[in-house]
Parts: structure tokens; sequence; C-alpha cells
């Protein structure tokens, strides 16, 4: 019998973040979700990762009606989301007590999919949103961020699977956001997994440096399971691999799928016009769509690299960007190598370029990377540089348990402070997540059901 191979759609979250910054609205999409929800997909990504800020920032949509109505939309298709372990969405670390209730007001929403990974790969930081997941009812993927570096070995990745599925992972992701894994070390990986533990793998990669294809090919050769795709006119570049292009080349290779392609050709004709708009008005540059194989030289994912670009044009300083981007693998291995995803990534990218700028190495360190040296993003894959850390953090000596207990509880304290204000607990985590974006959320709200009362008013 053909082996099954399941696909995870992510126009709703990823792709669109990837290629646009999140700024697809829920009426951009809203007239697909049912012809998404009966093309046969495993899963459909659309919630989670940068979509939280992003809802409340600048779409003015609650992100929380966002999922509501995306899950009455799509009864049959299960919903998926990106969580960044203790970080939640945001960018620090937690208090335990926001974790729990975030995960279980998430299913209570609609979320069936929790994927839980943490940017250190440190597991103690992926725990209690596991277990939320878990008692929620919810499944909780457990997520490698990977990379590659000295310590980075397929071994230490297996380690860390079999400790996932001790803590309750139901399947097994890998997650290379920086589309830097190759063919050979996504077939080595999945086999050596797929021998050590008996649960789904999905291998979640992006289309930066031209493997993804391939990559994918000799995965599923390896026996992964799902494999996350984008929607063709969403597609490539720092977006995934197609998923129409993708189901063609594995029914011919004798796989079976199980996606309906009259529902993809639908989707793709709709969001083809809704890719031109933003072409048409600036926000998709043609830039994104492009591959880039630098990543694979400097280990920077794509979206760093245009980081690096603008924090350099800011300080009227681009020509130094061959410097910043030599620089740059220097500071991760005095870091210990962290895995660049969010919020690690921000962080080094930031420091490399301080350094370069300033002439001289740590002259200056952010709050950010002091906290990391501190301890308090969680133990990083190897050692930081002795002498480094030494400099940035003088006498303190850097802790060594998980952050996340030295902090107070916070839910409660907010539900206090917010009375009056908040018509939920799902206000008091937008709140807890993003305090000043959530406090402007609340007053736009407030003014926007004023003026329709008048306007029923006058109306009558």
């Amino acid at each position: 019998m053909a082996k099954k191979v399941q696909f995870v759609e992510t126009v709703l979250r990823d792709a669109n973040q990837s290629l646009i910054a999140t700024r697809l609205p829920y009426d951009k999409f809203e007239p697909m979700l049912e012809t998404i929800d009966k093309a046969g997909y495993y899963a459909a990504e659309c919630w989670g990762g940068a979509t939280f800020d992003v809802c409340l920032r600048y779409l003015h949509e609650d992100p929380w009606e966002r999922l509501r109505k995306i899950r009455a939309k799509m009864p049959n298709t299960k919903l998926q989301m990106l969580l960044r372990g203790q970080n939640v969405l945001g960018y620090s670390h937690y208090p335990d007590d926001f974790v729990k209730l975030f995960v279980t007001k998430a299913v209570e929403n609609g979320m069936d999919v929790i994927r839980i990974f943490d940017a250190l790969n440190d597991v103690k930081n992926m725990k209690v949103a596991m277990e939320a997941t878990n008692k929620a009812g919810a499944i909780a993927s457990g997520t490698i961020s990977y990379t590659t570096s000295p310590v980075h070995t397929h071994k230490k990745y297996v380690e860390m699977v079999k400790e996932l599925k001790e803590m309750g992972a139901k399947t097994i992701c890998i997650k290379d956001m920086a589309g830097i894994m190759g063919p050979k070390e996504a077939y080595d990986l999945v086999s050596a997994i797929k021998d050590a533990v008996d649960l789904p793998i999905d291998l979640h990669t992006h289309s930066t440096t031209g493997l993804a294809f391939m990559t994918y090919l000799k995965a599923v050769e390896a026996g992964v399971d799902i494999i996350d795709t984008a929607i063709s006119p969403f597609s490539g570049g720092t977006s995934q691999p197609a998923t129409e292009t993708m189901a063609y080349a594995l029914r011919q290779l004798g796989y079976e799928v199980d996606l309906d392609d009259t529902c993809t050709k639908k989707i793709a004709d709709y969001f083809k016009g809704v890719r031109d708009e933003y072409i048409k008005d600036g926000t998709l540059m043609p830039k994104s769509l492009t591959t880039d194989t630098q990543c694979l030289t400097y280990q920077v994912p794509g979206g760093m690299l245009s980081n690096l670009l603008s924090q350099l044009k800011q300080m009227n300083a681009l020509d130094r960007f061959d410097e910043a981007l030599l620089e740059t693998p220097k500071v991760r291995a005095d870091m210990g190598y962290p895995p660049l995803v969010t919020p690690t990534s921000q962080m080094v990218g930031v420091q490399a370029v301080r350094n370069v700028l300033d002439g001289e190495r740590y002259k200056t360190v952010s709050k950010e990377i002091k906290a990391y040296c501190r301890g308090e993003y969680g133990t990083t894959p190897a050692p930081i540089n002795p002498e480094i850390q030494k400099k940035i953090l003088g006498d303190e000596k850097p802790m060594t348990g998980r952050y996340a207990d030295t902090l107070e509880p916070v839910v409660e304290k907010t539900r206090k402070q917010l009375e009056g204000v908040a018509r939920s607990d799902e206000d008091v985590l937008s709140y807890i997540a993003f305090p000043n974006l959530a406090e402007k959320f609340f007053q736009e709200r407030k003014e926007k059901e004023e003026n329709t009362a008048t306007y029923s008013i006058v109306e009558a």
C-alpha cells in the first residue's frame, strides 16, 4: 500500500508572515476558508507566530475573534498555531499561570494543534505549554528548532525528541526556519528520529535557499508523515514550497496524497489576485520571492538579513554590511550557537551590528543580550564564551534554574487591574502579552461601538 503524505497549508500564517509581514486581514482570506476546509489538508496553520501582535498593532482586529471566525468557517480541518514555549507569542518569558491560561483559551476558541518550540531548544521552556496543551485536549507538537553548528548533532536532536515524547508530544516537528536543511540532512535526521520514536513527523522548511523541494522529497523517502506547504501564489522565496507542485511530484512517485485538486486550483486562483494587490502596493517585494544562498554560508535567515540591512540603513552605515555579516556567526559562536529564530536571531544580529559600528566587540550590549548571558532565556546549546560572559556580566553570577520559576503569577492581578475594561479572559491575555497595543485596541473597540450605536439611533 502506498504511503500517505499529509499537508499543512501555511497561507493563513507563515506564508503571508514570510512574504508580506503578516499583513493579511481576515476579510482578505475569508472567501476561501470553506474551500480550504474541503481541500483535504491535515491542518491549516492560521494563528500564533506574529499574527497576534500584527492583528492588534496593524490590522485593528481582535486575534481571538479572528480565530473564532476561522473555526466557524472551517469545522472539518484541524487548525494549527505556532507557540514560542515560555515566550508564548511575545519576546520574553512569561509566568506559568499566563502560559497555562493562554493555551487553555486558544483551545477553547478553536485551536487543535499547538506547535511548541523554544529558541534554544531548551525543553524546560516547553514543558508547561506541552502539559497545558495535552490537558486542554489538543495535539501537542514538540518542535526542534533546526540549525547546524559543531554542537548540533543528530544524536543531540534524537535525545531531544525522546524528551519531548516523554513530556507528552503527540507529533514531532522539525522546524527549519532558515531553509538551510539539505536533502541528505533531512533524510538522515528523519531516519534517526523514526528509529528512536514512533510518532508522526512533520517537516517545516522555507524555500529561501532553493533547497526545500529536494529536502522534502528526501524527507518523505525517509518516512516523514506531514510537510508544510503554501498555496502556489504565496509560495517560494522566504515562504514554503508550493502545495500543488509537491502534491503533483509525490503522486508521480507513487505516494498517496489526499488533496482535492479542484479545491487547490480554486484557492490558488483566488490568492493570485490577493498577491497581485500586495505587489502593486509595494508590501510584497520581489526580493522576498527570490533565492538567496548567503544563508548557507552565514547561517542568517532571510528575515534576519533584511533586519541587518534596515538597521545599518538607519545608521547611515550600509557600507559596513559585509563586516556585519561576517561578525554575525562569530557572535553566534560566542553565545553558545543558539538557533537563529525569534528572539535569538534579532539579539545576535543587533549585537553584530553594534560590535562593527563601535569598533570594539561587546563595548555596548543590549539588555536582552545581558539577560541571555544571565541565563534568563534558558540553557544554551554550548556554553557561552566565558571571557565574553564575564565582560558582559562582571561579577554577576548566571542563573542555572528555569527563569520562569522566579516570576510572580500575573493573571489574577491583571484581571483586577482591568476590571471594567477587559470583557473576558481573552482580553486579559491580550493585555498581558502586549499591554500598550491591547489598551489602544480596547479604546478603538469602544469608540467604534459608540459610533455604531449613535448611527443606529440616527437611522431609526
